[in-house]
């Protein structure tokens, strides 16, 4: 019997090298090749073997009943998740280290837990007491989940051989590993082994099931990028260290909607549920100051507002710094070559800063014209009409495009206590937005106009 051939695999991307090197080939990544010694080569003859034969079903037969949801006791996660936790699915959840996740779960499992659902915690970097005392902490005390400490699958799945729980939580899946493989738990193909198999189990038992997974620094879950093809749903778990609030984010969902967002806000008692994050995102000021314009935007089936503040400061540099948080950089860029190209306004010898006030991540067009009149006020020293809001699409001629959900916008704005909004132009348009006063725009001229009119 030949022996197996020893191969490369690449921590960061998966690819496979038959020797190995500095630096990948695939991903660029550096000292991220780690040896790995598969138990066996492809079986011969399994052409001749027989498979069960599976069973198709016409396009046009009637359609399967939808799979039932459970609450997961949390109106956020329920809107990200598009209605509740679906039974049989797999769930993958991302974040920087400390940023909520085990509090997030362990509060939905608490809450499950309350309400009649059979709920098993299973994590692999705490022990059963310091679990027992997080949840303390957090007033979760005396609710009946059940707790274990493992990390090994084949554990795992041989105590879950009698028991048949609604939901399963392992925390994380990079401390996982199978006996069956010689490689260290967190690699990659530890990692997605250990997931397939949980989630085989999961599919067959119709568990839900949901794994917690590291983050790279460069924001991605670490591990295989087929981990993320292999669950139905990933969530990501976002937030500055230095704000209070979280955001929860999808970026696939097999059962919903893929632009939803779910905010929370930190507090010595765990994660507090945000109904209307307008309020954290806005600030309260008695007197309008330049550089600041608040964005009517959308965020899934939610509308939001948002400050975005800019400042444009003398340059001693030959190339003057441009920086941005929260937004793209190469859309400010754009905007700022609009403005002085079809606006008039002179960036060009400034220092130009702008951010997302909160620490929230945007990523709509609709910003452009938020964005505009920020910086377009910072320049002028120019503080923007107090109680408006600015949203709309920027073109390259200067243009200002229209976006959806126009009247979505207007009445969140409304609801808010804004009186003035300043919007694209739309042929027939209505707007219902009681006590809001609307100004169409139809080019960045226009709103360089505005702004200077505000100075005087």
């Amino acid at each position: 019997m030949a022996r197996p051939q020893t191969r490369y695999v690449c921590q960061e991307c998966g690819s496979s090298h038959s020797k190995w090197g500095g630096k990948c080939d695939a991903c660029g990544a550096w000292n991220t090749l780690v040896e790995e010694v598969p138990l066996s080569t492809t079986p011969k003859g399994l052409g001749k073997a027989k498979g069960r034969v599976i069973e198709f079903h016409a396009m046009n037969a009637p359609a399967q009943a939808t799979p039932p949801r459970r609450d997961t006791g949390l109106s956020e996660l329920n809107r990200v998740l598009g209605g509740g936790l679906v039974v049989g699915s797999a769930v993958l959840l991302g974040g920087d280290p400390g940023i909520g996740k085990s509090t997030l779960l362990l509060q939905m499992t608490a809450s499950m837990a309350r309400a009649g659902a059979d709920v098993m915690y299973v994590s692999g970097e705490e022990s059963v007491a310091q679990i027992q005392l997080r949840a303390e902490r957090l007033g979760l005390g005396g609710t009946p989940v059940q707790l274990a400490a493992a990390s090994s699958v084949r554990d795992i799945l041989t105590s879950l051989e009698g028991e048949r729980p609604d939901v399963l939580i392992i925390d994380s899946i990079q401390t996982m590993f199978l006996d069956t493989l010689d490689s260290a738990p967190g690699t990659v193909a530890q990692v997605r082994a250990s997931a397939h198999e949980l989630i085989r189990v999961a599919k067959q038992r119709d568990i839900a099931i949901i794994l917690v997974g590291h983050v790279t620094k460069e924001g991605q879950i670490a591990g295989p990028r087929v981990l993320e093809h292999m669950v139905d749903c990933v969530l990501y778990f976002e937030g500055e260290r230095g704000h209070l609030f979280r955001i929860l984010r999808t970026v696939k969902n097999r059962f919903g909607a893929t632009d939803e967002i779910g905010v929370f806000e930190m507090s010595d008692k765990g994660l507090r549920q945000v109904e209307n994050p307008s309020s954290l995102f806005l600030t309260d000021r008695e007197t309008p100051v330049s550089g600041s314009a608040v964005l009517a935007g959308i965020e899934g089936s939610r509308p939001v507002l948002l400050e975005m503040q800019a400042l444009v400061a003398p340059s001693m540099m030959a190339t003057p710094r441009r920086a941005v948080v929260g937004w793209d950089t190469g859309r400010l860029a754009m905007i700022l070559a609009v403005l002085e190209t079809r606006g008039g306004a002179r960036f060009g010898d400034r220092e130009v800063y702008l951010s997302v006030a909160g620490g929230l991540r945007i990523g709509e067009p609709a910003a452009d014209l938020t964005a505009a009149a920020a910086l377009l006020s910072a320049l002028l020293d120019a503080p923007l009409p107090e109680g408006a809001v600015f949203f709309g699409e920027i073109g390259l001629s200067g243009e200002i495009r229209p976006v959806s959900r126009q009247n979505t916008r207007l009445k969140e704005a409304a609801k808010l206590g804004f009186s003035k909004a300043y919007l694209p132009f739309v042929a027939k348009a209505k707007t219902d937005a009681e006590g809001l006063r609307v100004t169409p725009l139809r080019h960045v001229s226009e709103l360089v106009e505005l702004v200077q009119a505000c100075k005087t």
